[in-house]
């Protein structure tokens, strides 16, 4: 072993043996979490067990369990029964706990029955960044992303599922009446081995048959007619990484800072669509950040008149691309952009040079509708270019000018989805990766809003180390107690 650092004897007894304090360097990332956690106020963040009860075994300090979530998160640990193993062998969590080592369902409860507070010391850390004037652009990039739930696919119904596999199983249950009747005619009488193998499946297949008509039932009586057994408010969701497939899983809906790509605001919904939560993300964005007015850009599957309309009416320039479904376009003809419109006369000009005026009104979907057209359609030499019909019918929203506006700023900004895809979608990349292929481990709404609450809490953590540095957010966590 000689020319080799060679370690201590595991028998030596140290006379002196070292301050575990001395295990933990100065610029220790964990040593600003012990001061974060210090200088908040728990009582005004609503968490409980802050009184103990003056009988009974002594429980743990909220601020302690805190803590451990908190260093948990920020280093990929967010299983309890992880967290309380490396209670009893992290020497920084020793030295952050005061070597208290709580039991995985102490650790679990404090998560359960603490998730309002622990959404309320993310959006804190939040207010803080805002006090440390980290939000001076006011333009915040919105994006939604599918999340994994604790509910697999086999365990999720709706009518359509139910139907295909009722199918499924008639299909696999006659396949083995027509086994089975090919092994009564063929098979020897004494060997009746593969005849009460296959009896056995059938009286299986059977049964399963009940059990969807027992789900069909309860489907009945759910507004969404969609039943998921393992996480009651989990939905089945479309994902872009394979054509046709579904997640069971959350659409977590997020507003990132483009300067300094932290987190502004976050919700979790099980609404696999985006197209209805434009106005909710970016308004409570612009109420964190303390702006009267802010630019909020999201990509086309945000696209909603009445959504544009709302964010317009805040104070929230939304910049949103128009999705492309346009048949005429589509078909080499003319399409709606093709057509200027004439405010002042309220009417059309078609490229044919020709104009299209305002017939009449009427309500599409509690949309206010009015309807153009030209008397020249049908001797028009380019007909053919627009239209199928005998008059080119131009439809307008009574609020289309927001969608106009909407349009001009996306044009002056040529850059913005590129803004947009380099600010968001790294930050759901690095929170999925953090998270691992599971995702979520928690079930129900409100815990898995509190996981959520807490694994951006560790971005933004992350984040603000990185853009202030050691010290300086050190000094930062004193104006959480002033």
């Amino acid at each position: 072993m000689s020319r080799f650092i060679e370690g201590q004897d595991r028998q030596q007894v140290t006379l002196l043996p070292e301050c575990l304090d001395d295990f933990i360097a100065e610029d220790n990332t964990v040593r600003i979490v012990d001061a974060f956690i210090n200088e908040l106020d728990l009582a005004s963040l609503e968490f409980q067990g802050l009184q103990p009860a003056s009988t009974g075994r002594p429980s743990y300090h909220p601020s302690v369990l805190l803590k451990l979530y908190l260093y948990g998160y920020l280093n990929r640990i967010q299983s309890s029964r992880r967290l309380e193993r490396e209670c009893q062998r992290n020497v920084e969590l020793m030295w952050l706990t005061g070597r208290l080592a709580p039991d995985f369902k102490t650790i679990a409860d404090f998560r359960r029955d603490n998730g309002k507070g622990i959404r309320n010391v993310c959006r804190r850390f939040v207010m803080l960044c805002r006090e440390l004037k980290l939000f001076t652009d006011a333009v915040v990039a919105i994006d939604g992303s599918k999340f994994k739930a604790v509910n697999n696919r086999e365990r999720n119904f709706t009518p359509g599922k139910i139907e295909r596999r009722e199918r499924e199983l008639e299909e696999s249950i006659q396949r083995y009446l027509d086994a089975l009747e090919t092994a009564d005619r063929t098979q020897p009488i004494e060997m009746q081995a593969k005849t009460e193998r296959l009896q056995g499946k059938i009286q299986k297949m059977r049964q399963r048959l009940q059990d969807l008509q027992v789900v069909k039932a309860q489907l009945e009586t759910l507004p969404d007619r969609q039943l998921s057994q393992t996480d009651p408010d989990a939905r089945a969701m479309t994902t872009h990484s394979a054509k046709g497939t579904a997640m069971v899983g959350y659409n977590v809906q997020t507003a990132v800072d483009t300067k300094n790509h932290l987190i502004v605001a976050h919700e979790v919904t099980n609404n696999g669509s985006d197209r209805s939560q434009l106005s909710a993300i970016a308004m409570a964005a612009r109420d964190v950040m303390g702006k009267r007015r802010l630019k909020a850009i999201a990509d086309r599957g945000y696209y909603n008149g009445m959504e544009l309309k709302t964010c317009d009416d805040a104070g929230i320039a939304a910049l949103v691309p128009k999705p492309m479904t346009s048949n005429a376009r589509a078909e080499g003809r003319f399409d709606k952009t093709d057509f200027i419109y004439i405010a002042d006369a309220d009417e059309y000009q078609c490229p044919a040079g020709e104009r299209a005026i305002h017939r009449f009104s009427r309500e599409e979907a509690g949309l206010q509708i009015s309807i153009y057209w030209s008397s020249a359609c049908p001797g028009c030499a380019m007909k053919a270019q627009c239209t199928t019909s005998n008059y080119r019918r131009i439809r307008r929203w009574e609020h289309e000018e927001v969608m106009d506006r909407a349009q001009q700023r996306l044009d002056q900004m040529s850059n913005a989805m590129t803004v947009r895809k380099s600010t968001v979608e790294h930050v759901f990349g690095t929170l999925k990766h953090w998270m691992g292929w599971t995702h979520f481990l928690t079930r129900g709404m409100q815990n898995v809003a509190t996981e959520m609450s807490l694994n951006v809490l560790a971005y933004n953590f992350k984040r603000v180390l990185a853009i202030l540095g050691f010290e300086e957010s050190k000094k930062a966590m004193r104006l959480l107690g002033g």
